[in-house]
């Protein structure tokens, strides 16, 4: 019911948007430019739709020979504890813990592609053992949140394109993405816990985020002792190295158990193939509304009313210019990348800017996005508090990337 209200609000604000540019200011192209965004979108919606294919039929044909193989029973036993209480609705050792545990590894990892058919393969398992088919259920709204808060330890991506963009160090904004994704992630677990009643203050819970965060702390330490030019080198380099082992491990599990490692693939691999096809309409959905308010102007208007406000009261306003990325993020992963490049292109790699809203790119994920592909596919109507469970999360991790910037750079 949210995302109902919030994608006809986008159509609604996009339409007045435009009408006011036109028949106020007399820019006579702005209904082309909306149209056009709206052809633009449902394209990319298919080709992001048709790019997800292969990489779902890959990652559900390795997830299916775990399952036969007993690598997901035994994942799901090793999160017990904490997914208990976190998950509480969740029954004891159910598959879908595993598959939790190797989605947030992935993401962890930064391995967007290998992340998201995991994802896909947990809702599934959720909505076995939800009794309101339509309704997103306690264990999914929890596990949406921690996709959207975007918990990510190497995020290679970011160090990617900021190398293309000819940063000096592409990996400058490792830290500082470390940090923010942090918090952004311990946002989504307290709101999250708050809505749904679960304690927070018991052993199991202070002890595991109390050890996250000793090992964060641990890794961010041992990187700061490496020589800039060597962490996206490493970083890389360990990411690959889990990725493959993960792999091998099921093949090999698969191996003992003695089933069919070709078969169980295949068969986990015709299930992608149905998933991809059915998130299209999700996609088009809300990409096509995300590209109208785009094209309308409102976020150009809304970034250009904040910078006015921050100079009227006299404040510091330098983060401004990353504000579209900010923006962007939680409704659309490519749009907020496109953002990121533009403001590296406009202001320089190396810019405050630049390295400002490459962390802020790192920091979070992109909840609608996330929520329409997720819930779609499950077929999810009512998101109940995901949303906004979701939406804090990222305004945490912007809020704490924009001051960690202001530290580092």
């Amino acid at each position: 019911m949210v995302l109902n209200y919030i994608w006809i609000g986008f159509f609604i604000v996009a339409f007045v948007a435009a009408l006011v540019k036109a028949f106020v200011f007399g820019d006579a192209e702005i209904f082309s430019a909306v149209m056009g965004s709206t052809f633009d979108s449902a394209k990319a919606a298919f080709e992001i739709s048709l790019g997800l294919t292969g990489v779902l039929s890959l990652w559900l044909g390795f997830m299916k020979i775990g399952e036969r193989g007993g690598v997901i029973t035994f994942l799901s036993r090793m999160a017990a504890p904490i997914f208990r209480r976190l998950f509480p609705d969740l029954p004891k050792n159910h598959p879908a813990g595993g598959s939790i545990f190797m989605n947030l590894s992935a993401n962890m990892l930064g391995l967007d592609n290998a992340a998201t058919p995991l994802g896909l393969k947990a809702m599934q398992q959720m909505q076995d053992v939800n009794p309101q088919k339509n309704v997103a259920s306690n264990p999914m709204i929890m596990f949406l949140a921690l996709n959207t808060s975007g918990l990510t330890l190497i995020p290679i991506s970011v160090m990617v394109y900021r190398a293309q963009m000819g940063a000096a160090n592409p990996s400058d904004v490792f830290l500082p993405i470390l940090i923010a994704t942090y918090f952004s992630t311990l946002a989504a677990v307290v709101s999250v816990c708050l809505y749904q009643r679960i304690s927070v203050l018991n052993r199991t819970m202070l002890l595991t985020f109390g050890g996250l965060t000793a090992a964060i702390v641990l890794l961010t330490f041992c990187f700061s002792l490496l020589p800039k030019e060597k962490v996206e080198l490493y970083s890389a380099f360990v990411a690959n190295l889990l990725l493959l082992s993960i792999i091998a491990g099921f093949i090999v599990a698969g191996v003992r158990k003695k089933i069919n490692v070709y078969e169980a693939f295949i068969d986990g691999a015709k299930d992608g193939f149905k998933t991809a096809v059915t998130i299209i309409p999700y996609l088009v959905a809300m990409l096509v509304a995300v590209g109208m308010l785009r094209a309308s102007g409102v976020m150009d208007a809304l970034v250009d009313g904040i910078a006015a406000a921050f100079a009227w009261a006299g404040a510091n306003a330098d983060f401004v210019g990353a504000l579209p990325t900010a923006l962007m993020k939680p409704l659309s992963g490519s749009g907020a990348r496109g953002m990121m490049v533009d403001a590296m292109k406009t202001y320089g790699a190396d810019s405050f800017v630049g390295r400002l809203s490459s962390t802020i790119q790192g920091a979070t994920d992109t909840t609608f996005y996330i929520l329409a592909v997720y819930f779609g596919s499950v077929g999810i109507k009512r998101t109940r508090h995901a949303v906004t469970c979701g939406l804090i999360a990222d305004l945490t991790g912007i809020v704490a990337a924009i001051l960690v910037a202001y530290v580092f750079f």
